[in-house]
């Protein structure tokens, strides 16, 4: 194994997942930096690196140093701390400040921070709020080495570490030291196969209670990431003997605890988690108590479908089943209509609130997913909310919106209801007043919710509540090659791939990665603009199903942003890098995590407005 000594000038990637990280570090003995890739997630710009690993010529970046363990020293020169200080890793210190704090004390810098952090007040500019900051900020980061090393020597990550420092503090030795698959149980993220390599690490016997415990659990919710509520018990038991290398004899008495102390619930055959069995119990007894309950306005549903039908709405016109969805959600306390793309969905839904809204009922309307609520926005001239939004969800109270502050409406139409998942469903009914109506809308065939449960589907079904099934698909529809495509997909046919210059579908066929990548540089910045005189940032979106590689979500993202918002320094555009991804001003995102506070979602879209160095902060 082969060593090497660095550090690191530039981190090029960096993935919080997982901590994959792409860096160039200046290393003794070469004269270029040298390309270094491997887990560091915890690894900032200025870093001293002590690494072990192996040299690889990768055919397309050339010579790499693959890390298999590292440690990291703080730096002895003024430019590596000058380097790491304005890294971001303390907080309180930019660049600015990092460059007046070592002009001011040179090589001394990190051991007066550490031994007499007051005298940053020296330097002008520098107050007692940014000291305390800096002064927190430092004794976590010690902290934390301190619990990584002894992590580290039992096999965790560092960016688990951090993680578990978070959330026990000052007592996560201890703490993972006692029970290791407690880890499994409070932190996500951080699941039964790290908490079990660290208790390998630490001598626990594989037979132990906790274990077996912890194993029965990460197995059931293994088999709920596929989607499923509950794992039948000869299932859940094959799934967790081969995991732990056990006897089904070994694990029921296990299991058997785990029922008794509502850690699981058993029915018949099957094991649920408890929000999981919580929530499809509650889902069904909410639907059966609006099905039964009137509602709290009496409609003439014949007196408000006549003029629906004589009114001139945008020249729209509703064919007879469209008809049939309007009349059974009026006389429906709960309904669901479906159908697949260019069915007239939309175009049926904006008549069910239309016909409400002609009764003097007052509606909500809801979606799933950021993106889905401004579609449903778009298309009804109605304001439309997130679930989570309707809800108002703020962490880590809850949603406010619950059986004892319920919602304050007539009726509530649902969109995009495929990817609702059963807790969600849960969460929303229980803020559904008895009277209210509740209309669900959603393509059966779409991709299922990303949680556990078919809601959908099963709600469908259940054959208790109306379904309104639109089949015809329209001529405006049939002119789509998307939306005839996805018809072909359903019923099991090959797609039709023939280019055509009015088109709305084109199949590009290339031989290599590097032929796709060129392809679609090529479409997003000259072509399609071009033809269709679209904003490349705005107007197009780039979907692939990978993040590594050269035609994945990575190094697409790195081209793009170079073609489109290229970088110069006579332009003087500020930009900040955060885990080895450069963001600049005006630059295209896209949320991946919700953030209830922010009430920004998964999947919403901006752009970057300002970019502050000082405060290593985006807007």
């Amino acid at each position: 194994m082969d060593l090497l000594r660095c550090v690191v000038e530039r981190i090029t990637f960096q993935n919080e997942q997982n901590g994959y990280t792409v860096l160039k570090g200046k290393a003794k003995g070469y004269h270029e930096l040298v390309t270094i890739v491997g887990e560091m997630p915890s690894v900032v710009v200025g870093s001293v690196l002590s690494l072990q690993g192996f040299w690889k010529n990768d055919s397309t970046y050339g010579p790499q140093f693959t890390v298999q363990s590292f440690e990291e020293t703080l730096p002895a020169t003024v430019y590596g701390i000058e380097k790491y200080l304005g890294s971001g890793l303390i907080k309180g210190i930019g660049p600015i400040f990092a460059k007046k704090i070592v002009n001011t004390f040179g090589t001394d810098t990190l051991e007066i921070i550490e031994t007499d952090v007051d005298r940053l007040l020296e330097i002008r500019g520098i107050g007692k709020v940014r000291v305390e900051r800096v002064k927190k900020s430092w004794q976590e980061q010690k902290e934390i080495k301190n619990i990584m090393l002894f992590l580290q020597s039992h096999g965790v990550s560092t960016s688990h570490a951090t993680k578990i420092f978070k959330t026990y503090g000052s007592d996560s030795i201890a703490i993972v030291k006692e029970n290791p698959y407690k880890l499994a149980d409070d932190i996500w993220g951080i699941g039964f196969k790290t908490a079990d390599t660290i208790a390998e690490k630490l001598g626990m016997a594989k037979d132990a209670d906790v274990r077996l415990r912890s194993g029965l659990l990460y197995a059931l919710n293994t088999i709920s990431e596929d989607g499923h509520c509950f794992a039948l018990t000869e299932e859940l038991f094959t799934t967790a003997v081969k995991l732990l290398e056990t006897t089904s004899e070994k694990l029921q008495p296990i299991a058997t605890g785990m029922v008794r102390a509502e850690d699981v619930i058993s029915e018949d055959e099957a094991i649920y988690l408890p929000s999981f069995y919580f929530s499809e119990i509650g889902v069904a007894k909410k639907i059966r108590t609006l099905i039964t309950t009137p509602a709290k306005a009496c409609i003439d549903s014949s007196h408000v479908i006549q003029r629906l039908k004589k009114s001139d709405r945008g020249g729209i016109t509703y064919d007879e089943i469209q008809m049939e969805a309007i009349e059974t959600a009026l006389a429906s306390k709960f309904m669901v209509l479906t159908g697949g793309p260019g069915t007239g969905k939309t175009t049926t839904t904006l008549g069910i609130i239309q016909a409400f809204k002609a009764s003097g009922l007052q509606v909500l309307c809801a979606a799933p997913t950021g993106r889905a609520a401004k579609r449903m926005s778009e298309a009804t001239g109605m304001e439309a909310k997130t679930i989570h939004r309707l809800l108002e969800f703020k962490p880590p109270q809850g949603y406010q919106r619950t059986a004892e502050n319920p919602l304050d409406a007539d009726v509530l139409i649902l969109d995009e209801c495929s990817m609702i998942d059963i807790i969600l469903m849960y969460n929303l009914l229980k803020a559904v007043p008895d009277s209210m109506t509740v209309v669900m809308v959603g393509d059966t065939d779409q991709l299922p919710s990303v949680g556990a449960g078919n809601v959908l589907n099963d709600i469908i079904a259940s054959e208790v509540v109306p379904v309104v099934r639109l089949k015809r698909i329209f001529r405006q529809a049939q002119g789509s090659r998307i939306i005839m495509n996805a018809h072909r997909i359903n019923q099991g046919k090959g797609i039709d791939i023939a280019n055509g210059k009015d088109s709305d579908f084109f199949f590009i066929e290339t031989a290599t990665p590097e032929d796709a990548l060129d392809q679609m540089l090529n479409l997003v910045t000259t072509r399609l603009p071009g033809y269709y005189h679209a904003d490349p940032i705005r107007d197009i979106q780039v979907l692939t199903p990978m993040q590594r590689g050269i035609v994945g979500a990575a190094n697409l993202n790195r081209m793009l942003q170079e073609r489109l918002n290229p970088t110069s320094e006579a332009s003087g555009a500020p930009s900040l890098s955060r885990a080895g991804i450069e963001y600049r001003l005006h630059d295209k995102v896209m949320q991946i995590k919700n953030d209830y506070d922010k009430e920004v979602f998964n999947g919403d879209i901006g752009t970057i407005k300002d970019v502050n160095l000082e405060e290593q902060e985006l807007t």
